[in-house]
Formats: C-alpha cells, sequence, structure tokens
C-alpha cells in the first residue's frame, strides 16, 4: 500500500450556532486542517487537525504538510507504521524547527491519516485494528452546553435539558469570568438546576493565576465540581501541582500539550487527575496511545480532549482501558461520511472501517478553502 499522493486540506466549518466563547477565545468556525494521502492501490486515507479557522495559520500548517512531510512519505508503504511514525517524528529538519505548534498539528493530522488507511485497508473501523472495544458503552459529558458567552438562564436551561431531556449524565461548564464570584453563582444555579446525581465539570481556559484559582476552589467545592480543566496557564507544572495539593476538586488537562514528555512533566509532579490527549495535538494516534498508557500505568483515568475531533476519540476511547469518557461538541460531526452517534448520553461504536475522519463529498468543496 504505497503512498502515491499528499494532499493538504483546509476546510472552515460553521459552528451549529452564530459564535462560542471561553475565557480566552471566540470562534464562529471550526478549522479542519490536514491531508488526505492517496495510495498506489486507489485508497484514500484522511487525517485533520482542529483549529480556530484563522487561515492565515491554517495556511501554515497546510505548508507544513505539503512541503516538509509530502516529500517523506510518498513511495512508502502505509502498512509499515511504526517505522514510518518514527521517521517522521525524528526528521532532523523538522526537529530543528519543531517539536510543538505547527509543525506537530501537521503530523497529528498525517499519522491520523496513516492509520485511516491502515483501518480501511483491514476493512475494520480504527477501534477494532487496535484490538477491539474494552467496553460496551462510552459515556459522553455535554460541553456544548456550557459556553461562557451564555448568560446565565441559557446556561441553566441548556445544562437542565442536556441531562432531563437528552440523557447525559454530566456537562461541563466554562468558568473565567474577571470576577470568580460571577463564575461560582452559575456554577451554584446549574448545580441547583440538574440536582446531584449529574457529574459538574469545569474549564477555565488557561484563565486565571494560583491565588485566584485556591480562593475559588475552596468555595467551589461545596458544588461537588468534578473536575477543574485548564485552570491555569497549560505549561505551569508548579501551579498545577500546587493545586491540586491545595484543593479536592481533581484537575484535568492536556489539550494543550504537545508530547508524551510535557504529559510526563504533569504526571510525575502530581499535578493532573484526569489525563486529556488530543490526537490532533499529539503526534497522532500514535502518540496518543503512549500518552494513555502512561496514565493508565499510574492508574488515572483519561478522558480525551475532543475539541471538535469526535470522530477519532470515539475509536481511542473505545480502545484503550484507560479512557473513562468523551466529550461532547456536536458542531461539525454531520459533515463525515459516518458521523459520530450519541443515544440518550453515550456514545456509539462506529461501524464503517477507517477512523472516522473522511469528509462528505459536500463538505470538500462546500467547506475548502484556498491553501495560498
Amino acid at each position: 500500500m504505497k503512498i502515491r499522493a499528499v494532499e493538504p486540506l483546509i476546510l472552515h466549518m460553521p459552528l451549529t450556532r452564530d459564535a462560542i466563547a471561553d475565557s480566552t477565545h471566540r470562534i464562529t468556525h471550526w478549522g479542519v486542517v490536514g491531508v488526505r494521502l492517496t495510495t498506489t492501490d486507489g485508497r484514500e486515507g484522511f487525517g485533520f487537525t482542529g483549529t480556530h479557522a484563522d487561515l492565515a495559520s491554517d495556511r501554515l500548517i497546510a505548508a507544513c504538510i505539503g512541503a516538509c512531510y509530502a516529500p517523506l512519505l510518498v513511495g512508502e508503504d502505509a502498512h509499515e507504521g511504526a517505522r514510518l511514525a518514527r521517521k517522521l517524528a525524528r526528521a532532523p529538519a523538522l526537529q530543528w524547527v519543531g517539536r510543538a505548534g505547527i509543525t506537530q498539528l501537521a503530523l497529528a493530522a498525517v499519522d491520523v491519516a496513516l492509520w485511516d488507511l491502515r483501518a480501511k485497508a483491514a476493512g475494520v473501523p480504527l477501534w477494532a485494528l487496535l484490538g477491539g472495544p474494552v467496553r460496551e458503552r462510552l459515556p459522553a459529558y455535554d460541553t456544548d452546553v456550557g459556553w461562557l458567552s451564555f448568560s446565565a438562564d441559557e446556561l441553566v436551561a441548556r445544562c437542565r435539558h442536556a441531562v432531563e431531556a437528552d440523557g447525559f449524565r454530566g456537562v461541563k461548564v466554562k468558568v473565567g469570568h474577571d470576577d470568580p464570584a460571577v463564575d461560582l453563582a452559575r456554577l451554584e444555579a446549574v448545580r441547583r438546576a440538574i440536582g446531584p446525581a449529574p457529574t459538574l465539570a469545569i474549564d477555565g481556559n488557561g484563565r486565571w493565576d494560583l491565588p485566584t484559582c485556591k480562593r475559588f476552589c475552596a468555595r467551589a467545592e461545596a458544588f461537588d465540581v468534578f473536575w477543574f480543566e485548564e485552570p491555569m496557564w497549560y505549561d505551569d507544572v508548579a501551579s498545577h501541582a500546587a493545586l491540586a495539593r491545595a484543593t479536592a476538586i481533581p484537575i484535568a488537562l492536556g489539550e494543550q500539550l504537545y508530547t508524551i514528555d510535557a504529559f510526563q512533566s504533569f504526571l510525575d509532579a502530581g499535578a493532573v487527575h484526569w489525563v486529556q490527549p488530543d490526537v490532533t495535538r499529539l503526534a497522532g494516534v500514535t502518540e496518543f496511545l503512549q500518552v494513555a498508557d502512561a496514565a493508565h500505568a499510574r492508574r488515572l483515568p483519561v478522558a480525551p480532549h475532543a475539541g471538535d475531533m469526535s470522530q477519532v476519540h470515539v475509536h481511542l476511547a473505545y480502545a484503550h482501558p484507560a479512557a473513562a469518557l468523551l466529550e461532547y461538541i456536536p458542531w461539525i460531526r454531520a459533515h463525515f461520511v459516518e458521523p459520530i452517534r450519541v443515544e440518550r448520553g453515550e456514545f456509539l461504536r462506529p461501524q464503517q472501517p477507517g477512523a472516522g475522519m473522511t469528509p462528505t463529498p459536500d463538505a470538500l468543496v462546500r467547506f475548502a478553502r484556498p491553501l495560498g
């Protein structure tokens, strides 16, 4: 299964509403930036990273795929996964300029596409290629009901609907106002609305500092917070470790970490309780599995950061024993050949061969953006 062509792609898919915001970002579209690999026997493999649909930076990722990774891939046998993963990750020129950021996002897309090809060639979904399902059910928690841009009344109504009507057993609420008292009031209102049983996680998107987080957590513990995700700056191991020692609220993080080495730093420091690798930030499926294994070795649960790339994460969560639940954000699922499906708060297991990353023909045309 020799690789014949490497085609970078940029798709900007609209959200299911006008705009959303957390404490640090506001977006109207999701960037699906990646690659189509074509083999000499006519197969196609797709892989993408996720962005905030900024065309200038998306073009940098696409250019990295086309200029840097394509020459390393053309003519290679896609079946030789371990060797190719090492070749791409250890390419001398790319090590010199990357190992995170743009080069890693580009590598993530390529690695996912290679796994997609191998699963399609085997005629099985990716979870089956990885050894089969380790669980019968995969619980979902709803993030799309909890954006900071929602008014308090809308936030409460959406969270209540997710639990009572849609069957979710957990929701996540964004925090990070200039005055944390605003977030405490919103959090208290949500807990009162959904009752004591559903899990209620919060996500700060790196907004606050350690003193603010300590004061906030001392009061938020009363609302039985399931985890506090990204409370502080993403790379600050010491502050996360200090917060973990100071509060009973578990710490969750990982969506902004690009390597297993970064995860190891947090794990070794006792700075994380819920490990959240993202296949589109790490070196694809290959490094995601390494991070999940490292968490599992410490008996820590994994909750993959879906962003809006749940397509491949559903496969990984069904296949890895450390994965306990998965984030639900439904923005772009309709634009893939096999959309992810959630029923009564649980992800259904995909059935089609591949990693679930093949866009519909319509999406490839309608949402395409120029590469340069």
